[in-house]
Order: C-alpha cells, then sequence, then structure tokens
C-alpha cells in the first residue's frame, strides 16, 4: 500500500525540541504533520493556535494539516491559513453551515477537511462529500493523546469508502485516533488512506525512525 500516507500529531512531541522531532520524522519520510487545536470549549483540552501552526511551518516544508477542535472555526480558518496549513479541517458537528465554511477554506487556497467524531453519523456528509478533498473519521473520541482506538469505528470506515467509490469521488480518508502498528493494517484494509499517529510515533521507546517504519510495515502488510 505504496499510497497510504503517515501524518505525525506534533501534540505528542517534545515542544522543548519541537523542530528537531519534526526533522527525525521527515527524515523518516513522512507525508504530513498534523496540528491538534483544541479550545476547551469543543473538547475537554486546550492546546495551542496560529503560532504553533507558524513555527512548524517554519521547520518543515512537508504538508501541515490543521485540525481544528474548536467552536467557530470560521473565525480562525484565515489565521490560521496565513500561518501555512496547507489542509484545514474542521468538525462536522462544529458547523451549522458547513457549505459556507468548506467554501471559506477552498477560497484561500487551501484543501478542505470534514471531520467526524466517532458518534456522528455518516448522512450527515451526505450534502457536502462531492465539494470537499478528505474526511476525516475520530477514531477516538477527541480531545486528548493517547487514547485506545475503538474497533466498531472500522465499519465505519469501510462504509465511508463504499460511499466514495459509489460515487467516483476523489476524496480521500483519513483516520485519526489510537492509529498505531497494531491497528494500521486493519484500518488500511478498511479503506482508510492517510494515518494520523502522535504517541506511536513520538512517544515511542524505539525512537522516531523506528516507530515510521513500524507503522509503515503494518500498513502494507494489509
Amino acid at each position: 500500500m505504496s499510497n497510504v500516507e503517515v501524518s505525525a500529531s506534533i501534540l505528542s512531541a517534545d515542544f522543548t525540541r519541537l523542530a528537531d522531532h519534526m526533522k527525525e520524522a521527515d527524515a523518516v519520510g513522512v507525508e504530513r504533520f498534523h496540528v491538534d487545536v483544541m479550545d476547551g470549549r469543543f473538547v475537554p483540552n486546550i492546546t495551542f493556535g496560529p503560532l504553533i501552526a507558524k513555527a512548524a511551518r517554519r521547520a518543515t516544508k512537508t504538508f501541515i494539516e490543521a485540525h481544528l477542535m474548536i467552536v467557530e472555526p470560521e473565525r480562525y480558518i484565515p489565521d490560521f491559513a496565513k500561518a501555512g496549513a496547507d489542509n484545514i479541517q474542521v468538525h462536522q458537528e462544529a458547523c451549522p453551515h458547513l457549505n459556507s465554511t468548506i467554501q471559506l477554506i477552498h477560497s484561500l487556497g487551501k484543501k478542505a477537511t470534514v471531520v467526524l467524531n466517532p458518534a456522528t453519523p455518516l448522512g450527515t456528509l451526505e450534502e457536502v462529500l462531492g465539494d470537499i478533498d478528505q474526511v476525516l473519521l475520530m477514531t477516538v473520541n477527541p480531545g486528548f493523546g493517547g487514547q485506545k482506538f475503538i474497533p466498531s469505528m472500522l465499519s465505519k470506515i469501510l462504509r465511508l469508502r463504499q460511499m466514495i467509490d459509489e460515487q467516483h469521488l476523489d476524496c480521500t480518508i483519513e483516520v485519526d485516533g489510537g492509529i498505531d502498528p497494531i491497528v494500521a493494517g486493519s484500518v488500511v484494509k478498511s479503506g482508510a488512506q492517510i494515518l494520523v499517529a502522535g504517541a506511536a510515533i513520538f512517544a515511542a521507546p524505539e525512537g522516531v525512525a523506528e516507530a515510521v517504519r513500524k507503522l509503515r510495515a503494518s500498513a502494507e502488510a494489509a
């Protein structure tokens, strides 16, 4: 599965050496970096804002995605676009005017991703699936890193894959939450194309390079 991409979540990086951690991940060929933005309202945690996205941009030329786990994301989308994010990801649950939010992201020249929490039905995507570049399925409840993968999400990934294929859409599937070498093969087999991993990469005792190698080996075995 050479088309499977790894997105390294900097939430699990050591922020005293963020640039070094990102360079290690770049050196082993991760395709993306994932910036988890939390506001303490949409999710029960607070992380960082556009300044960290800007710092990440200075540390790498690799594709950066800003995952906005915040209320009223439309207020901050231009800030993250200006900070250098290539892909802006908004939650369906936080966007009452989702079409307009998608249009805003595209108007800024960025890729648009819609994110679904584990309990949010796929049917909520029906009216926008043809307008977006990517769907991110949360495979844990968002708000904290290092959680365990929810096994029932495998069937949700498979059903989304079928929806996209039946409509012949150019829309990729990303998964985020508890992704490690144990589950990577299963999510890829179900139809995921992009794997977000944080703790499995940056907190791995064997180091970043070996952690990414293990993740890819699992994905390729699917």
